[in-house]
């Protein structure tokens, strides 16, 4: 477990994608962010577990740029699903609070549903709703304040074995290759992906829409997004012409435009912003 000073994130540092998907500085944020490892047993549907705490005395909007994973979380008395999103996820902060979060792999949430994750794409919707039973009191366990990381990571954990997920094996393959997509950043197209699963293009795309909720293009792009947001997260000198080639864009511009339509503003106007703890010079 790794600690980055009195606020911002404090993780195990291997699990997921880290400070990459969060807009801002973390110097900066008046909140704490833990990621605690599934347990075996669920490691085929779960990727991670995440708890926010805060405590602020002003209001803090705090932005992150979506992965193509479901989140389910508790908060405001409910257990939601958030499914895959296309646009930056906003949330205020005031006073004292939590939420809990449940990471699932790209494809695992496919496991709990009847039907394909695409359904929920682009939604946020209780688990009531999506999955048909009461999530006020798995909610309230979950937002304890007095709860520890690791009774609440017990808590969920239990709770999600309860749902008794599906045991489908493409979980796993689609897993996979969406990790080839995060992992390596030469892969800018979907036929690549398609070639290193051996499967065709169209049957690819109905794979990532039933088990990941998007298709392999987007998924794609938005890692190679979520690379350019950490490089300008590493706050030094960029090449973005440069940059722009390496990742698969078809020049700066398109970059430029990609990574302001997700963050709000140019990368290099984000860079800055940084620089000077939060204000453009």
């Amino acid at each position: 477990m790794s600690e980055d000073g009195d606020n911002g994130i404090t993780t195990q540092p291997e699990l997921g994608r880290g400070p990459r998907a969060i807009i801002g500085s973390a110097a900066a944020m008046p909140f704490r962010v833990s990621r605690l490892r599934a347990p075996a047993d669920l490691a085929r549907w779960v990727d991670y577990f995440w708890i926010v705490r805060w405590s602020t005395t002003e209001t803090h909007e705090q932005q992150v740029i979506p992965q193509p994973v479901v989140h389910v979380a508790a908060e405001d008395g409910r257990l939601w699903v958030h499914g895959v999103g296309e646009s930056r996820f906003s949330r205020t902060l005031t006073g004292d609070g939590q939420v809990f979060g449940i990471a699932f792999r790209a494809g695992g949430f496919r496991g709990f549903l009847d039907g394909p994750v695409s359904a929920w794409t682009r939604s946020v919707r209780t688990v009531a709703d999506v999955l048909g039973v009461d999530d006020r009191q798995i909610a309230r366990q979950l937002l304890d304040p007095a709860a520890g990381d690791d009774e609440l990571l017990t808590i969920a954990a239990r709770w999600l074995a309860e749902r008794d997920p599906i045991d489908d094996p493409v979980i796993d393959e689609v897993a996979a290759l969406a990790e080839m997509a995060e992992q390596d950043s030469s892969i800018t197209r979907a036929e690549q992906l398609a070639a290193q699963a051996g499967v065709s293009l169209r049957t690819l795309q109905r794979q990532f829409g039933e088990y990941v909720g998007i298709g392999p293009k987007w998924v794609i792009q938005r890692f190679r997004m979520l690379d350019v947001a950490a490089i300008a997260n590493a706050g030094g000198d960029v090449d973005w012409a440069d940059t722009a080639v390496r990742l698969g864009f078809s020049d700066q511009s398109h970059l430029t435009r990609a990574f302001s339509r997700i963050v709000g503003k140019p990368p290099a106007t984000y860079v800055r912003t940084e620089r000077t703890g939060g204000s453009e010079r």
